[in-house]
């Protein structure tokens, strides 16, 4: 897909983040879960299962069905990136994707000759007419979703750098310049012991309406074990929001009533995720379920934690509370393919001097 051509990487110019997000996240990735995850379970998170029966309690939305050919078009990394052919004129990016008789050939080799072949862009007139009229009793924006996530990765080449959405066009393009997404289309059920698909049946497509008014600071994930709440996490770890330290009892409070009153012993998951935002009346709302995996973020704690007897028993609400608590994002993240901590490759004095850094601030910090 066109995120891995253009992604950069950057470094955080905070080493103390780095060394303590770098070794929680690689204890995570060696972590064993004593639960193992099941078919099942991995399917109750998927927004098309869950919705229906906890619309009330949850922001707008609108699902759509996908077709086949569409998610054989967002796999396709065969030909040139192009966005499917628009039956309205909302192209979105209109001066940077062209027109197909503007579309320069490309040449694919053979064995005997090769030869050019212009390939015409793909058209969902359906789909497309189905969608923008669900964008428009939305309020005219949204954000989208797969069956399981959202593609986060690609807001980067939104018109408006964020998620929203006023067209087919934007939202194909999020889609399809996404890699986080390439999980729900073919590794959805890599954790799952008891089945060996790796896709489901049918993919949907979740239109959300878009609220410009949120506060991402309000914004949080609830980790539920064996039906008990162990730990609430503060979703937006990438700032330090002074305010959270203030609301952090009524926050935790109405966290805590939201889950006994709304959905502990109704979600049939016995260990799940959940996030919700808490709105500036004191009102929760539920915004996405998750599997109890690997594949969900911990965020401010670690799954060993989470996994640990002393959070059933003493549940923790994890909040940043300071600057030098704050997380690298995805502009930030350095995947561990691309790192050699052994001796000598660069790597391991720079998580030296970062631990060093770590030491020096907390000794700062202490006075």
């Amino acid at each position: 897909m066109l995120a891995q051509f253009c992604t950069v990487f950057y470094l955080s110019t905070d080493l103390c983040n780095l060394s303590l997000c770098f070794f929680a996240d690689l204890t995570d990735q060696f972590f064993i879960f004593k639960h193992p995850m099941k078919e099942e379970e991995v399917n109750r998170c998927q927004i098309q299962e869950w919705y229906p029966r906890f619309k009330s309690a949850s922001i707008k939305t609108v699902i759509h069905e996908l077709p086949e050919s569409f998610i054989d078009y967002l796999l396709d990394d065969s030909g040139p990136f192009v966005l499917p052919l628009s039956i309205s004129e909302n192209d979105a990016l209109p001066n940077r994707i062209h027109k197909p008789e503007d579309e320069e050939d490309y040449t694919i080799s053979s064995d005997n000759e090769s030869e050019q072949i212009s390939q015409p862009p793909p058209s969902f007139p359906e789909l497309e007419s189905q969608i923008n009229e669900s964008i428009k009793t939305l309020g005219g924006a949204i954000f989208p979703k797969l069956n399981w996530s959202s593609p986060k990765d690609s807001a980067w080449i939104s018109p408006n750098a964020s998620l929203k959405c006023t067209s087919f066009s934007e939202v194909t393009l999020l889609l399809k310049s996404s890699d986080s997404l390439v999980h729900d289309l073919c590794h959805a059920y890599d954790s799952c012991t008891d089945c060996n698909i790796h896709r489901p049946a049918r993919f949907f497509l979740a239109l959300r309406k878009w609220y410009p008014s949120l506060h991402p600071e309000m914004e949080f994930r609830v980790f539920i074990r064996n039906h008990v709440l162990v730990g609430i996490s503060q979703r937006e770890v990438t700032g330090f929001y002074p305010i959270l330290a203030e609301k952090k009892p009524v926050l935790e409070s109405l966290i805590k009533d939201f889950y006994m009153e709304k959905l502990r012993m109704i979600f049939e998951s016995e260990s799940y995720t959940f996030d919700v935002y808490v709105r500036t009346d004191d009102v929760v709302k539920l915004l996405d379920f998750n599997p109890w995996c690997e594949v969900t973020l911990p965020l401010l704690f670690t799954w060993a934690e989470l996994e640990s007897d002393q959070l059933s028993q003493e549940p923790e609400f994890r909040i940043v509370e300071s600057q030098c608590g704050v997380r690298p994002g995805l502009k930030t993240a350095v995947p561990y393919d691309y790192l050699d901590t052994s001796e000598g490759s660069g790597w391991d004095q720079f998580l030296r001097n970062a631990d060093e850094e770590l030491r020096r601030q907390t000794r700062s910090a202490g006075g």
